[in-house]
């Protein structure tokens, strides 16, 4: 998985079309999620389109999160969401400014409202998991 900072340093670079080009490319690059695993329990509400996410606890307190979508800028969203806190300690992920990490990014004015009015859900689900697991 790339960095949060490589990905800020070419999106930056990129204009609109680009922009689109490249968040697809990074929900292509997301671990695949198995399709028993999209279940309602792991829907995210409030998406325009379908958004699942798993997560899973290692050992040694980290999170990692399975997540999919059926619309491919969606996906780019979350795995740019996850790239925030992805395979971090619980606790971390509860404390982490995840919108002051996206702020650099500008998504409410580069992509449609419809695509980004489930950011804060998606979010709110990762500090919820992160919150039972801390």
């Amino acid at each position: 998985m790339r960095t949060l900072e490589d990905i800020r340093d070419e999106y930056e670079f990129l204009d609109g079309d680009d922009r689109y080009r490249l968040l697809i490319d990074l929900g292509r690059e997301l671990e695949p999620m198995p399709d028993a695993l999209k279940t309602d329990a792991t829907l995210v509400r409030g998406c325009s389109a379908a958004v699942w996410v798993y997560p899973t606890a290692a050992g040694d307190g980290t999170l990692h999160f399975l997540a999919d979508s059926n619309a491919a800028i969606t996906k780019g969203i979350i795995a740019l969401v996850l790239t925030t806190v992805q395979d971090c300690p619980a606790d971390a992920i509860r404390d982490t400014d995840i919108e002051g990490k996206l702020a650099p990014f500008d998504l409410r004015n580069q992509l449609s409202s419809n695509r980004t009015q489930g950011i804060p859900n998606m979010i709110a689900l990762i500090r919820q998991t992160a919150e039972r697991y801390a």
